[in-house]
């Protein structure tokens, strides 16, 4: 695909990029392959940041069921007191505030997949209400005595060690073994460096359309460094990086702190006392490779901070605590320069 393409490479990478050329990729491709069209549930386990939603997600697009929703639940991300009525749904009266009934995203995913994403979360109480649903195929909502059947394909996910949690009281083994019919390891990308450049290439084409940015291909300089990484953030951590390559245009934006890094252009001389304050100097030099990333962004969506804060995936809020901080200009304060400049350039003209 060439850089200037009109599509917008959005939804799931192609099958080459999301697996990439490792022989353990290909083997997973093969093993979801086959699991994917049958009404199975499917566990997806590895490292925070592997991955395990855009499996989740390609299992869905690859079986009878992807015509129907994909409903995501993120088991941390609820608290433990709404997240039975965010699963199972409640009638009008059910608690205070149910002014009306709603259906949960049991009942959202019909004929679609439910992804239950970070399940090891789950508190004991839910972990047996689940336990119930997978067993019957059977649901009721919070207040209601209706019983309404599950239409939906299970595939789970956790970066926790399951034995492990289950040894320590924390979850449910007959739950697990509901859930593990199907399980998939993905591997970290620090076992899988073969797929770096083919990730790195797609992370950049996106990126560039994403910031309407031109960042040039990464030199073979700059791939052998990325596969030298330990990379414990595995691919998320890799797509930070690219992000940071085509917002700045520069290959430097790859020697962070934890990374095999170039000769520094900043010379830090020790103090008095012979100490350099390595820690310090790391923030400096974090905090303002960060604000060139927050200015180029902003000048890349014509200084729309609520653009800019999705683009960055922060809120917006601290977008705007960030700015304030570092004293980064906004399109207002440009706008109330621009006068005096012009200002002094008649002024100089009428000098001359």
């Amino acid at each position: 695909m060439k850089d200037d393409a009109p599509e917008q490479l959005t939804g799931l990478p192609p099958e080459e990029t999301l697996f990439g050329p490792s022989a353990e990729m290909r083997g997973i491709r093969d093993r979801v392959g086959r699991a994917a069209g049958l009404n199975v549930p499917i566990l997806i386990l590895g490292e925070s940041g592997t991955g395990k939603e855009l499996l989740a997600r390609y299992i869905h697009e690859i079986s009878p069921w992807r015509d129907g929703p994909f409903v995501k639940v993120s088991c941390p991300a609820i608290p433990g007191t709404l997240l039975e009525s965010e699963l199972f749904g409640f009638e009008k009266g059910a608690f205070t505030g149910a002014h009306a009934a709603k259906p949960g995203r049991m009942e959202m995913a019909n004929g679609g997949s439910l992804f239950l994403d970070e399940i090891a979360e789950l508190d004991g109480s839910l972990q047996a209400k689940l336990l119930h649903v997978l067993q019957d195929g059977q649901f009721t909502r919070i207040g209601d005595h209706e019983e309404r059947a599950l239409d939906a394909r299970i595939i789970c996910a956790t970066n926790r060690l399951l034995p492990q949690e289950i040894e320590q009281g924390r979850f449910r083994s007959d739950l697990f073994y509901r859930i593990n019919v199907i399980n998939v390891q993905l591997p970290p990308l620090r076992d899988r460096r073969e797929d770096i450049p083919v990730l790195a290439e797609y992370l950049r084409r996106s990126f560039n359309l994403r910031f309407r940015c031109a960042a040039p291909p990464l030199s073979q300089e700059a791939l052998h460094m990325l596969q030298q990484r330990s990379w414990p953030g595995n691919v998320r951590e890799l797509e930070n990086c690219m992000a940071r390559y085509v917002v700045l245009g520069s290959e430097e934006a790859f020697y962070t702190e934890g990374a095999e890094k170039k000769p520094s252009r900043y010379v830090y001389q020790p103090g008095a006392d012979g100490h350099i304050p390595l820690k310090r100097i790391a923030q400096q030099v974090t905090r303002r490779m960060e604000n060139e990333v927050i200015l180029k962004v902003l000048q890349a969506n014509r200084w729309n901070r609520r653009k800019t804060a999705e683009a960055l995936k922060i809120s917006y809020r601290a977008l705007l605590y960030k700015v304030r901080q570092a004293g980064l200009p906004t399109r207002r304060s440009l706008q109330k320069a621009e006068p005096e400049a012009e200002i002094q350039a008649k002024s100089a003209a009428q000098d001359d």
